[in-house]
This record gives C-alpha cells, sequence and structure tokens, in this order.
C-alpha cells in the first residue's frame, strides 16, 4: 500500500513564546514534527510492515509545506521509516487551510496513494480543517479522529472515541484518515500481517542510528505550488496575537460563608 503522510513543523509545545508588537516573536524557536503528525507516521509505518519480521509491505511518503529549513523535521519521518519525501515551498503566514489542502489534495492526485493519513490538526494553529477538506477537494471517503485502525484488504475500519463510547466506521481505499492520540496505544493498528499477538511500544517509535544514517540518503523532492499547477487564494489571515491579560492577585476569606458572599456578590458565579 502507498500512503501519503503530511507533516508540519510547529514552535515546540515545551519552550514558552513570547509576544512581539501584535505578533509572536519566533527568533531563536525551538522547530518541532507536530505531535498529531508524528503519530500519522507512526500510523503509516504500521500499516506497512511486519513487525514480526521487519519486512516492509509498502511505501510511505511524507509531504510538507514550508521553508527548506523544514527538511529537518522530515528528515525526522524519514528517519523513523518513512521512504522518500516532497517538499513545498511555502511561509505559515501566507497560508490558510483551505490552501494547505489544495496543495494536498494536487500532490495526492499526482502520487495517486491509497491512503492519506494525517495528523487531526496541528497544536500552532488548532484548525482541525485540512483533512476533511482534502476528502471533500478529493471525493474520497473519510474518517477523522482515529483512535484505532484496522485493516481488511481494501478497507479500513476506523475507530473514533465518542461521548457514548466508540463509533466505527469503514472507508474503502483510497481514503483520508486523521488520527488522533490513541493511535499509538499498542494494539492501535492492525494490518493482518503483523501477529495480532505482536504488541508494539505505547508511543511513536525512536529514530535508530541505523534510521538517521539513512534518513540523510533518501530523497526529498523539492517542488513549487506554481510547479503543481495550483492556484491559491488566501482567505484567512491572523491579524494579530496579544497575550492575555494578567491575572488578578487572589484574596483569602476567613469562612465558607464570607467566600459565597463574594462569589455571589463580587464574581457573581453563583
Amino acid at each position: 500500500m502507498k500512503i501519503l503522510v503530511t507533516v508540519k513543523r510547529v514552535p515546540d509545545p515545551e519552550q514558552k513564546l513570547k509576544f512581539k508588537g501584535e505578533g509572536l516573536d519566533l527568533g531563536g524557536t525551538n522547530w518541532v514534527l507536530n505531535p498529531f503528525d508524528e503519530y500519522a507516521v507512526e500510523t503509516a509505518l504500521r500499516l506497512n510492515e511486519n513487525a514480526a519480521t521487519s519486512e516492509k509491505l509498502g511505501e510511505v511518503v511524507v509531504l510538507a509545506i514550508g521553508p527548506k529549513d523544514v527538511a529537518q523535521q522530515v528528515r525526522s519521518a524519514l528517519a523513523m521509516g518513512a521512504d522518500r519525501a516532497i517538499l513545498v515551498d511555502g511561509a505559515d503566514e501566507a497560508l490558510d487551510s483551505e490552501q494547505v489542502a489544495r496543495i494536498v489534495a494536487k500532490v495526492a492526485e499526482q502520487e495517486k496513494p491509497d491512503l492519506v493519513l494525517q495528523g487531526k490538526q496541528a497544536v500552532d494553529g488548532d484548525n482541525n480543517q485540512v483533512p476533511q477538506l482534502v476528502a471533500g477537494y478529493l471525493g474520497w471517503p473519510q474518517a477523522t479522529f482515529a483512535s484505532f485502525i484496522t485493516q481488511a484488504g481494501s478497507t479500513l475500519d476506523v475507530g473514533r472515541e465518542v461521548d457514548a463510547g466508540v463509533e466505527t466506521k469503514r472507508v474503502t481505499l483510497p481514503a483520508v484518515v486523521s488520527v488522533d492520540l490513541r493511535i499509538i496505544a499498542p494494539g492501535g493498528v492492525r494490518n493482518g500481517v503483523t501477529p495480532a499477538t505482536h504488541a508494539y511500544n505505547d508511543g511513536p517509535r525512536y529514530a535508530s542510528l541505523k534510521g538517521i544514517m539513512a534518513a540523510k540518503k533518501k530523497p526529498i523532492a523539492e517542488t513549487t505550488v506554481a510547479a503543481l499547477g495550483v492556484s491559491l487564494s488566501q482567505k484567512v489571515k491572523m491579524l494579530s496575537a496579544v497575550a492575555p491579560p494578567p491575572r488578578k492577585a487572589g484574596i483569602k476569606v476567613k469562612d465558607v460563608a464570607e467566600l459565597v458572599a463574594k462569589l455571589h456578590g463580587e464574581a457573581k458565579v453563583i
């Protein structure tokens, strides 16, 4: 099976960002692979391998949009085990979800994968729109927020957590699937080849030294939006980003009665 996985670089969630004017100061930012995209790469690798024998069953292609520096995060996905990558030149501030989806759809039309796998959202913008738009533009079935995937031939049973439990959808390939956190549980992915008794580690795999060295030789094909023949028009633009006002210091009360009185009379929350 040929799987196209989209990845995006994001500011390290553990790093505290500062504001500069009406935006974020990204100078000196430590960029990392978007966690949900990393889960999508892990999912693709599990679908395309016999984990018991380390046999590869298909091809995993990574797609990223951004400046040349994004190649560093792309190499991380290649070091995990992806076979090759495509890097489309672009700038985050000049792209919205609709534009990204059109680029992904165009690459999918050219690559003709059996499956497009994506993280459910990027942790910087938190838009959660691209997978659904990609499926719409391609006219493919979709399943979002996947917490488990079971493959049976040309169909996937995709489970997602809902308020009442787990909802399972069956999609026929080719399809678009976005993944959630629990997909990287030991039993999150079953491809019908890896023995059911095999238990993966909880979480995405670490790149081995062999994988890191191999990633340096794996191809990253660079292209542009113009070369893809995609016509873009930005519809959503971030005008400003400001820090929330500082919280006021708390106060002490002598008893519960005073606390209730203040919550009722001053805070007006009860």
